[in-house]
């Protein structure tokens, strides 16, 4: 997966350079709150609990704020198609109203959630990069990203033949969470409970359907 960024001099997500800009320059409350526990978070599950960092040190960490990532899939006839998403967090894109994509996201490995293949679709919300210096003076790079995040619904339909599944948005504690960009799969298409436009976004929506069998190959 290579992540692709915005390259605009002027754009304010091209100002952030470090992680302690991010939450600055985030406008949410709840969103600069996820940040700042799941990259900690991150940063501690990524190195066993051995690399203990101040605050100071995690706020002057460089960062890079991506607008999209690429990856491959395989089509109908087993050929590779790339894929591309966009996440632009609160700006705009080319003009408009923002775009943050829905993507399918591994969760665990095996066949659970039924339909949904041990995948849930969250909807992207951040893409950035963090370099680390880890405990032998060497610096390391993670890709990250935030997203909205849901559970399967119970009760739901959580056959493995079947080709829908359903899910709700998940609980407060857990709405927002930081994980590594290697998870996310692919994009996912999903219809939500209540139509809503792209300026007012999912915000009223708790429950979607998703169809996993057609998002395998678009």
């Amino acid at each position: 997966m290579g992540p692709q960024n915005r390259r605009d001099g002027n754009h304010p997500d091209a100002m952030i350079k470090d992680f302690r800009a991010l939450p600055d320059n985030t406008q949410d409350a709840t969103h600069r709150a996820a940040i700042y526990s799941g990259t900690w978070g991150f940063i501690k599950h990524k190195s066993r609990n051995k690399t203990c960092i101040s605050d100071e040190q995690l706020h002057a960490m460089e960062l890079c704020i991506y607008h999209g990532i690429k990856d491959q899939v395989e089509g109908l006839e087993g050929e590779l198609i790339s894929q591309i998403c966009q996440c632009t967090g609160s700006q705009s894109w080319r003009g408009g109203d923002r775009q943050n994509d829905w993507r399918w996201v591994t969760q665990r490995p095996g066949r659970c959630y039924g339909a949904l293949n041990g995948r849930l679709p969250w909807q992207l919300q951040r893409l950035f990069k963090i370099k680390l210096q880890n405990k032998d003076g060497a610096f390391v790079e993670y890709w990250l990203a935030m997203a909205l995040t849901t559970i399967p619904e119970i009760p739901g339909n959580l056959d493995p033949v079947s080709k829908f599944g359903q899910v709700r948005k998940a609980p407060p504690a857990v709405a927002l969470q930081d994980f590594s960009v290697g998870n996310i799969v692919r994009c996912a298409h999903v219809i939500p409970e209540m139509a809503t436009s792209t300026k007012t976004g999912d915000g009223r929506n708790e429950r979607w359907i998703v169809n996993s069998h057609i998002d395998l190959s678009t």
